[in-house]
């Protein structure tokens, strides 16, 4: 019985310290602000209906280190059902960039593409259009960004 006790300790201390680090490597890679709030507030399940709005801070939900606001309770328990689904690509950065360069750069809320049903975001200026330039080479730059992302999360 005490050999179980102490697997059973010792399997929710390891346990505690990968879920601390998968929330610290977040907070440290994602695009939050402040507060560990993603998407500067906008609800993600909001661009999957083809209209992205601002979620508000009744309908907060604290996933692995981030926050997310949501329109609605509606919202709010989709999300639960399946987080990985609606989260952002790329921790909320700019798709393009993180293909083209592997670089960190912040995003338009409402430059967005769902490809294969995954959440894009992009750069949007009056001069630079980085979802326009996504679309050009878009199979590429995915297939770069998704290595970059995936370097630049293990530093």
């Amino acid at each position: 019985m005490k050999q179980f006790f102490l697997a059973a300790v010792f399997g929710l201390l390891t346990f505690s310290v990968f879920a601390q680090t998968d929330f610290n490597t977040r907070k440290k890679h994602f695009n939050l602000d402040k507060s560990s709030l993603a998407i500067q507030g906008y609800d993600p399940i909001s661009y999957f209906e083809g209209k992205p709005q601002k979620g508000v801070a009744q309908f907060l939900v604290f996933y692995k280190g981030v926050q997310y606001y949501f329109v609605s309770n509606a919202h709010k328990e989709q999300f639960l059902k399946t987080p990985e689904k609606f989260e952002p690509a790329y921790g909320g950065w700019c798709a393009y960039a993180m293909g083209e360069y592997g670089d960190k750069v912040e995003i338009d809320p409402t430059s967005y593409k769902i490809v294969n049903g995954k959440l894009y975001l992009f750069y949007y200026s009056f001069i630079n259009k980085t979802l326009n330039k996504w679309n050009l080479d878009e199979a590429n730059l995915k297939t770069k960004a998704d290595k970059n992302w995936e370097l630049l999360i293990k530093k």
